[in-house]
């Protein structure tokens, strides 16, 4: 299984395994607009969740603190989100990049989540350090140093449904990591880019948490 490392404002660093990796779909806080989007996908082929929001299992072994993604092929994107983790120290919050195989996309998306890593920052804040503003944290997104995603944590479901959604399933303990789903893309926008970065910021502090890397085409298939 994967490890993970984070260093908190304090200085300290907290290091955890991954035993599970949890993608949140279709999480927009307005299930009404998440009810037009995914009549939207449907259009371009996108398979229907049987309910929303939906939670994908995700491989554990795709959850890294990494520079570069490789991909098979060019139609592969990301999406700015957060992450929560649970460590045996307390509950961190921390950005996250949920790359994903489009093309697989309309095959199914559970496997299209499997098909790529889920990137994370390498800093985190203590979840409770920072729940008394959660709303008011930015999330943004750039593909190749175009800004293509620019909102709030209030556009999504809270930390706190998706961990009474884990006590609920038996899951809320240390190596458990669960990424938020995302926020709108700007219009028109290309993002099957050949470098993605996203940030989480605290306009009350200034502090920000970034995850930032490439993606490094695999060669050619032979046969």
């Amino acid at each position: 299984m994967p490890t993970l490392s984070f260093d908190l404002p304090d200085g300290t660093t907290v290091t955890t395994p991954v035993t599970t990796l949890l993608n949140a779909g279709y999480a927009g806080r307005d299930q009404a607009d998440v009810a037009a989007h995914v009549a939207e996908l449907a259009e371009l082929g996108v398979p229907a969740p049987k309910v929303t929001p939906a939670l994908y299992p995700v491989a554990p072994y795709l959850a890294a603190q990494t520079d570069e993604v490789p991909a098979q092929h060019g139609r592969t994107s990301g999406e700015a989100e957060w992450a929560l983790v649970i460590t045996a120290e307390g509950v961190l919050l921390t950005v996250a990049c949920d790359h994903t195989d489009r093309e697989l996309e309309v095959h199914g998306v559970a496997w299209s989540k499997n098909a790529a890593p889920d990137v994370l920052g390498r800093k985190a804040w203590r979840l409770d350090d920072v729940a008394d503003r959660l709303d008011s944290l930015t999330l943004r997104g750039w593909a190749d140093g175009q800004l293509i995603q620019d909102g709030t944590l209030a556009e999504l479901l809270t930390p706190q449904h998706w961990l009474d959604v884990l006590r609920e399933r038996g899951l809320y303990e240390p190596g458990v990591v669960l990424i938020s789903g995302t926020i709108p893309m700007v219009p028109g926008v290309n993002q099957f880019a050949g470098e993605w970065r996203v940030e989480l910021g605290d306009p009350a502090t200034g502090n920000t948490i970034e995850a930032a890397y490439r993606v490094r085409r695999l060669p050619e298939v032979i046969g």
